[in-house]
């Protein structure tokens, strides 16, 4: 009886936190790619306008399909290569159309509807995050990776997306993440506001705005149907590295607390667990020998 009962613990031990490592909806998100194809070569990406006022650099290509205006260009910088209405801008839209509808059609995890909640202050792990109407971030959001180089996280919104001055998106635990790995999927247009140093791959139906001395370092501006405008701003497809060293001591706000993979010391407390159950098992065997 005693054997019985013990291989029965063991059993409920090894597969009930495997189990959930293995269906964990953040772990399954992490082998995700948006597919963004040619669109990818792109930091700036407008369809009927991108203007430009003051010393703006963008550091990737920029273009415009198939409106025909692109204009600030000097005084702003370019360093990539321009696509003013043709077959190159054409397909790059066409590709950003698939990564955002793409990105429409995620599932999103119990709990990470953030509808009417300000993304200031809060402190994500990745995941699929959604907002039914307007998002508005005012502050600072920070992305926890946990240490995943695939980490992938991901904001659908209904409508327009928002930040207040000097706002920021900064990221702890992330070693060098890909350009990829951070989307807005924006319902209508995106507004950063002034000095905002904002990052991710903004995708907007309509326009997107960036104000005076707003910058994105880490991602895109691809507006599908509408205007790009700039004003003294920094655009850049270059990684995202970490602003901060270890954790956080905890995730806050609407993210799942119980997504990614464990962390380290949870790993060695389990297998710690299991093998103190194993040796228990032995003794007891023994003793009823």
């Amino acid at each position: 009886m005693q054997n019985v009962l013990w291989r029965s613990a063991l059993r409920t031990a090894l597969i009930v936190p495997f189990a959930a490592f293995l269906y964990n909806p953040s772990t399954a998100l992490a082998g995700l790619i948006v597919p963004l194809g040619s669109a990818q070569n792109f930091a700036v990406l407008g369809a009927s306008t991108v203007t430009n006022t003051g010393p703006t650099v963008i550091n990737g290509d920029l273009g415009l399909s198939p409106g025909t205006s692109i204009t600030g260009f000097g005084p702003g910088v370019l360093n990539g290569a321009e696509h003013d209405t043709d077959a190159v801008a054409h397909q790059a839209q066409v590709d950003a159309l698939t990564a955002y509808n793409t990105l429409t059609g995620l599932t999103v995890g119990v709990g990470d509807t953030l509808t009417g909640t300000d993304l200031g202050g809060q402190t994500l792990v990745p995941g699929v995050y959604f907002f039914a109407t307007s998002a508005q971030l005012t502050g600072a959001l920070t992305l926890n990776a946990r240490g995943d180089p695939n980490a992938l996280f991901v904001f659908l919104i209904g409508t327009t997306l928002t930040t207040a001055s000097a706002s920021s998106v900064v990221f702890i635990n992330s070693g060098d993440l890909p350009v990829g790995s951070v989307y807005w999927q924006v319902g209508s247009s995106a507004t950063l506001g002034t000095t905002t140093a904002f990052a991710g791959n903004i995708l907007a139906d309509q326009s997107i705005t960036l104000t005076t001395g707003a910058t994105i370092g880490c991602g895109r501006a691809i507006a599908l149907n509408a205007a790009v405008t700039m004003d003294t701003n920094t655009v850049s497809i270059g990684g995202c590295e970490s602003t901060t060293g270890g954790d956080n001591g905890g995730d806050t706000g609407g993210g799942d607390t119980g997504g990614g993979a464990p962390e380290p010391a949870t790993v060695t407390l389990l297998c710690g667990g299991l093998l103190a159950l194993i040796s228990h098992g032995r003794q007891t065997r023994k003793r009823v020998v």
